[in-house]
């Protein structure tokens, strides 16, 4: 039975983000049989990917859906189309199922997913190809994504790629048996384990595990052992403070066993529930609102005035989405979270569903956190089985490899099965948010706080007691570079940038400090004379620095920044999704003019380069639609700025 839906068209000069495909013969050929009536003809999906889309979707009902066609039952009229179409947020799911089974996306398994989903094919391929995880053109089943990003760069990571390209043959390119290839990747969220990888294996069993430190050897062996793969090899991230006393947000990890609810409750798991349905909905967003708390993924929006502006929308449903898709380079927080305490995750976002309204839960977690799902979804099913979830419904979503996800619209475009493009605003998320519904977001380790301010009649007050007025409570730190001891470091509010070096046990070797940049690719670099400000919103800012996602990332004498600077130019122009001109092209504009300075070839003086540099930030910062152009220059910038960090 041919497979209907629309023509797919090649455009063969696109952003990187609208298509990866590559030739125009692996698009379907489509015969057109009147105005209105266009039938792709090609091979039909193999039974695996078949099996694949259905075990997502369950059984194709019908012949209209992929199904065996039933004259007597499906007659000259299709049904069931606006349920199938209800499902539309499914797909990007149905695609990682596909990927999985099968290594990559073919057309013939895109056709029948969109067929099932009642989506047309054109757009289907959009979504396919916006995500990097996902691959449109065959692949070998396993796959190493070998991050190249700002942390592992500094810890060797192109001599594992040269390593790679001398065993396993240049990137991309499938190894002699084809069964093996790899890749390299933007941040994994493993910086304090650098250089990382991942391994992913397609198959009847698909796996996916990451490792580091890892060289090229390393790698190879992951690839070829089976065991290994499965995850087996790879445990918890070990945080230098476990078990230290007076921890808070950390206090369980390391501790307790992320696989025992027993063990979660004993040391005071879901005492902060009880007491937050005890006082009930009101008062949660009182006490959150007293207690200072604002988002600690980077906006630093006050959260208990985001809940009060979603509890009070009269439009129903209310959603809540827990951000876990914490992409900023340097970043890995919300990993060693979800992977050390994965039940206080879920109490948290118990509790913000009874103080929203909201009876529908998403947590979206990006794609290279094997190991934190895996334990997200035990503690759902296990907090579900022992009746603790009350009514709501909780469900995680897996990211595709996009940083723009972190955007909250973005975010919401992807659940809803779309290519992750941030919308404007007004509309806000707290009116029109997930499904055109008020919606509460809001980023782990922020939700995890929220456990200390309800627990007890003192906890709000506790929690602002700590740290600063205007930046109170405790706050993570990825600390990680050149350190002795990098990992995720909690301090109050208010401890110096010194102290917090101290406690990673400084520069190795004794070597003097050239730069510190703070709060990630889309942070700042700062220099020696800032080892003295205090870790706050108020006090970076008026060094013109900011915290953002928490990341301290040291350079040494020995590090060359200009390569760092060139990687961060790569990666925002590889990661706008290119929806708005100023990002789309301003993000290629600002690389192109590093690389001109790099190879001391610039159009005309230094000066006038970087008066020009200067003005594409501008133009990004103004009128880019998202966080992500407007923050783009803002490391490079302000290197730049600073002749005695970098020299171009």
């Amino acid at each position: 039975m041919e497979a209907r839906g629309a023509a797919l068209v090649h455009h063969p000069k696109v952003h990187p983000r609208a298509a990866t495909a590559g030739h125009p013969s692996e698009f379907p050929r489509v015969s057109t049989l009147g105005a209105m009536d266009l039938h792709v003809i090609g091979p039909l999906a193999s039974p695996a990917e078949r099996g694949a889309v259905d075990a997502v979707l369950g059984p194709a009902q019908s012949g209209w859906a992929g199904g065996a066609r039933n004259p007597a039952v499906d007659g000259h009229a299709a049904r069931g189309g606006h349920a199938a179409r209800s499902q539309r947020d499914l797909l990007i799911p149905v695609l990682h199922a596909i990927q999985s089974r099968v290594g990559w996306i073919s057309q013939p398994a895109l056709n029948y997913a969109c067929r099932r989903l009642s989506v047309p094919p054109a757009e289907a391929y959009g979504v396919a190809t916006f995500y990097a995880l996902f691959a449109t053109k065959p692949r070998p089943p396993i796959v190493a994504h070998v991050c190249d990003d700002i942390a592992c760069h500094l810890a060797g990571a192109e001599e594992t790629a040269a390593d790679l390209t001398r065993t396993i043959g240049p990137e991309g390119t499938p190894s002699a048996d084809g069964q093996q290839t790899w890749l390299r990747s933007p941040c994994l969220g493993l910086c304090e384990r650098a250089p990382a990888a991942m391994i992913t294996v397609a198959g009847t069993e698909p796996s996916s595990v990451v490792a580091g430190p890892v060289d090229a050897a390393g790698i190879a062996m992951r690839m070829g052992a089976n065991d290994a793969v499965a995850g087996t090899e790879y445990g918890d991230s070990p945080i230098p403070q476990a078990g230290q006393p007076g921890l808070r947000l950390l206090a369980r990890v390391g501790v307790v066993d992320p696989a025992s609810l027993e063990d979660y409750r004993a040391h005071g798991g879901f005492g902060a529930l009880e007491r937050a349905r005890r006082i009930g909905s009101q008062q949660v967003i009182d006490e959150v609102a007293a207690s200072g708390l604002v988002g600690r993924g980077g906006a630093a929006f006050p959260t208990g005035r985001k809940w009060a502006a979603v509890a009070q929308q009269p439009a129903q449903p209310h959603y809540l989405v827990c951000n876990a898709d914490e992409s900023e380079p340097g970043t890995f927080k919300d990993r060693v979270l979800m992977e050390g305490d994965p039940f206080a995750v879920v109490e948290a976002m118990v509790i913000e569903a009874l103080a929203v309204g909201a009876s529908k839960a998403y947590l979206y977690i990006r794609g290279e956190y094997p190991l934190a799902e895996a334990r997200i979804l035990h503690a759902f099913a296990a907090t579900r089985d022992a009746g603790l979830l009350g009514d709501l419904d909780i469900e995680l979503r897996r990211g595709g490899g996009a940083y723009i996800c972190g955007e909250e619209t973005a975010l919401f475009e992807s659940i809803q099965g779309k290519r992750a493009e941030p919308r404007n605003k007004p509309p806000f998320p707290v009116e029109v948010g997930l499904f055109g519904k008020p919606t509460a977001v809001n980023n782990v380790e922020t939700l995890v706080n929220v456990l200390e301010i309800v627990g007890s009649e003192t906890g709000a007050a506790s929690f602002k007691a700590t740290g600063t007025e205007g930046s109170t409570g405790p706050k993570l730190f990825c600390l990680s570079g050149h350190v002795a001891r990098p990992g995720v470091y909690e301090v109050p509010f208010g401890t110096t940038l010194r102290e917090l070096l101290e406690l990673g046990g400084g520069v190795p070797g004794g070597r003097a400090i050239r730069a510190i940049l703070l709060g990630g690719a889309a942070g700042v670099f700062v220099g020696p004379d800032a080892l003295d400000t205090p870790l706050t919103f108020e006090a970076t800012r008026a060094i013109g620095a900011t915290i953002g996602s928490g990341v301290v990332m040291v350079f040494d004498e020995t590090a060359d920044l200009v390569s760092a600077l060139t990687r961060i130019a790569r990666f925002f122009r590889d990661e706008s999704c290119g929806q708005c001109v100023p990002c789309r092209v301003g993000t290629v504009r600002q690389e192109e003019l590093l690389a001109r300075l790099a190879a001391g070839r610039p159009n005309g003086s230094r000066e006038t380069e970087v008066q020009l540099l200067r003005e594409i930030g501008q133009a990004m910062r103004d009128a880019s639609i998202c966080g992500l152009g407007q923050t783009a220059s803002s490391a490079i910038e302000s290197a730049i700025r600073q002749p005695s960090m970098v020299s171009l």
